[in-house]
């Protein structure tokens, strides 16, 4: 069962409490040992004001552990540990489950590779501060773009959100990014219980949703580079489940 870091009674009243009306960025892990400490740095450098809640996935790799130990002299790391790897859908799910149990107001997507530049968070919060209810950090947009991807990578990433824009009927560019800020308002309006992918999909599933309930998704320009330590956990069979994932939610909707 998946449990958070235990701490004493009265920590975890404390921990509770703290959650009220502030930011959470959710940080879904598997064997992300080599990048948690520089990830956890950097968030805390450009967003001091926030709360980080690890979702590891039982890393073999001791990121749980290295979460723990974050968590035992920072009070604003959670650690949440699960049985096993279940895909970053079901990690997200847990982690806004976690976050709105707990009255935090602003709730953020992002990846724990460094691909998500930390620089940007303030820029996603202040979309959701102007109006927004999903701020959404845009690759595909004039301002953003990719670092360290070959050309190859760059068409596909483009053309799968195109893709995928083109059969839902939706006019957000960048469909398949990670890198997202949610006003909690509109997390429980968009059925997550509902949600059915678990894998690559899934960012393009809840974008949808958010659209579908009538909210206003902005996107903010991001640069997204290319993680440099551990193995990205994309794979052609991912890809290929998200592109067949939007005619059944065309179909649906």
């Amino acid at each position: 069962m998946s449990q958070a870091s235990q701490k004493s009674p009265e920590s975890q009243t404390s921990a509770q409490e703290s959650g009220a009306g502030g930011a959470l960025i959710i940080l879904p892990t598997y064997n992300e040992r080599e990048n948690l400490d520089s990830a956890l740095t950097a968030i805390f450098e450009h967003a001091p004001w926030a709360h980080v809640l690890v979702v590891d996935d039982a890393s073999p790799d001791g990121t749980g552990a290295l979460a723990d130990a974050w968590a035992a002299r920072d009070g604003r790391v959670r650690a949440l540990h699960r049985a096993g790897k279940e895909g970053l859908g079901r990690a997200y799910l847990a982690g806004f489950a976690w976050g709105l149990a707990r009255g935090y107001e602003l709730l953020f997507e992002m990846d724990a590779d460094l691909s998500h530049p930390a620089s940007a968070l303030p820029r996603l919060r202040d979309a959701v501060r102007a109006g927004a209810d999903v701020a959404l950090g845009s690759r595909w947009v004039a301002g953003g773009g990719v670092v360290g991807w070959p050309l190859r990578r760059q068409l596909l990433s483009r053309g799968g959100s195109l893709y995928a824009r083109l059969v839902l009927g939706v006019g957000v560019r960048d469909l398949t990014g990670g890198f997202k800020c949610f006003r909690r308002a509109a997390l429980e309006r968009v059925g997550l219980g509902e949600v059915q992918t678990a894998g690559y999909g899934f960012q393009i599933e809840l974008t949808w949703r958010a659209l579908r309930a009538g909210l206003r998704v902005v996107e903010v320009p991001i640069t997204f580079v290319d993680r440099v330590a551990g193995r990205s956990k994309m794979s052609a069979g991912i890809f290929v489940e998200a592109l067949g994932l939007v005619w059944r939610l065309r179909w649906r909707g």
